[in-house]
């Protein structure tokens, strides 16, 4: 007879062996003794070992699937995941930007559809530029943060020459050949990109603080002296936001982080004081304006709550707002959250704000498995900016803070906003694809030898 490694008798076929280790049978049992096995089988009445799907728990489903979905943090599952939900909100803003926007297109004589559609080139613009990026090996992407952190730069400077523009008391725009950029946007993408790689070679000093410190608060706060110039206090806080996140994820020791965020917050309150507009947004947010108030500082925010609490459950129906009518200033702009919950209701806003923390816990959780220092700290710093910047416009909406003009990510009306977020999600998507999926193998030079198998290029070999 024969014997199998183990000792065990062998079965002289397939099925024969499969029977066997199920259940005892052997080929001189006989062929009645296997089919009453395989009748048992059928039945499910033999204990295989293995677990019966469904069998000890309820199929999921609905957000049940949403959940299996999130438990397993495999980049291939939730890469597809982080897109989808992308494209969702950017889908989600398009509509209510086209809501938002065309009673006052109607008022000044315009085409109602004018904004949504150039909203709509700048989404696909976005969206090629993310999936161009997505495909970029790490290495590349690491190699362009001295290019856009110097070209951001230069970008800023301009805004003071005659090719700069003032919007709403801004100075943070440039207008070329009919096309308007705001270039502190793609900044905060430059400020990541290149702060990841400075972080990343020094890991080994960052226990001394003025390897912590130098380069990243220079050009950090060269950057933020850059916008605040420019009178744009609420994108110098989202900067300032960036470049503590950054520090933080890249390991800059708690006493050294600390001293730079109180002097970012001492910096953020000097500049609230010296100006009297902020001022007064700050003292209408904290009940201390005027009577007339409701027609001057607090007129915007107060409207921008009358909407909110207007839309009740399920909102008025979408295109249906009245407070656009005139009532909410930049309604598709910074308070087109208003808008929103206005026309969907708190279900409509609690479905935005699923969707960011599905985003945020998608992107965490696939940053988790990755052992790159660079590409951890610019996923993180890329989803912290984008989840700290929606957090600042809700909250600001609701009242909960002060007026202070920061648009909501993938949902208010602007195209730099909306392709630098875009682009940043691209970044994500590049660095944390899975190890081995290079989507450009270098292809090596010279013929291969016999016997000898073509390795696949890992993503992050270049590292060291």
């Amino acid at each position: 007879m024969n014997r199998s490694r183990g000792g065990c008798p062998a079965a002289t076929g397939r099925s024969g062996g499969v029977l066997f280790l199920l259940g005892g049978t052997r080929p001189e049992d006989g062929p009645g003794h296997g089919e009453a096995l395989l009748d048992k089988l059928r039945n499910k009445q033999v204990d295989t070992g293995q677990k019966q799907h469904g069998a000890d728990r309820p199929a999921r489903r609905g957000l049940g699937k949403l959940a299996v979905w999130l438990e397993d943090d495999s980049p291939g599952r939730l890469r597809p995941l982080i897109l989808a939900v992308v494209l969702t909100l950017s889908a989600i803003g398009l509509v209510e930007v086209a809501s938002a926007s065309s009673v006052e297109s109607v008022a000044a004589g315009n085409n109602p559809y004018d904004l949504p559609l150039k909203q709509a080139m700048w989404t696909v613009a976005g969206v090629v530029i993310m999936l161009v990026l997505a495909r970029m090996p790490v290495r590349r992407i690491r190699w362009l943060g001295w290019p856009l952190l110097i070209g951001s730069l230069f970008a800023l400077v301009l805004v003071f020459t005659p090719l700069g523009m003032t919007v709403n008391g801004n100075r943070n725009w440039l207008s070329v050949g009919g096309f308007t950029a705001q270039p502190s946007e793609f900044a905060k993408l430059a400020l990541i990109v290149w702060a990841a790689a400075i972080l990343d070679r020094k890991q080994a000093l960052l226990g001394q603080w003025k390897h912590a410190v130098i380069p990243l608060a220079p050009a950090g706060g060269l950057i933020m002296l850059v916008v605040a110039l420019g009178h744009d206090l609420g994108t110098t806080m989202i900067i300032m936001m960036i470049l503590a996140a950054t520090m933080f994820y890249g390991g800059v020791r708690m006493k050294v982080f600390s001293v730079a965020g109180m002097i970012c917050m001492v910096a953020a309150l000097v500049l609230a004081a010296t100006s009297g507009n902020r001022m007064g947004r700050i003292s209408s947010w904290l009940g201390m304006g005027s009577d007339e108030d409701a027609q001057g500082m607090g007129y915007q925010a107060q409207h921008g709550a009358y909407a909110l609490a207007s839309g009740g459950w399920f909102g008025v129906g979408l295109g249906q707002s009245r407070q656009k009518w005139n009532w909410i200033p930049e309604a598709h702009n910074d308070f087109i959250f208003s808008i929103l919950g206005e026309e969907l209701g708190l279900a409509g806003s609690l479905l935005v704000l699923g969707l960011f923390a599905t985003l945020a816990v998608a992107v965490f959780k696939t940053i988790a498995r990755t052992t790159d220092t660079f590409s951890r700290i610019v996923a993180c710093s890329v989803i912290t900016w984008i989840l700290g910047q929606a957090v600042i416009n809700i909250s600001m909406v609701s009242g909960l803070l002060p007026v202070i003009g920061v648009p909501l990510p993938f949902i208010s009306y602007g195209g730099s906003a909306m392709v630098s977020s875009l682009a940043g999600v691209g970044v994500i998507l590049a660095v944390t694809r899975p190890e081995g999926q290079d989507p450009k193998p270098v292809r090596s030079r010279g013929r291969a030898r016999l016997g000898r198998s073509r390795k696949p290029v890992r993503e992050h070999a270049y590292q060291r």
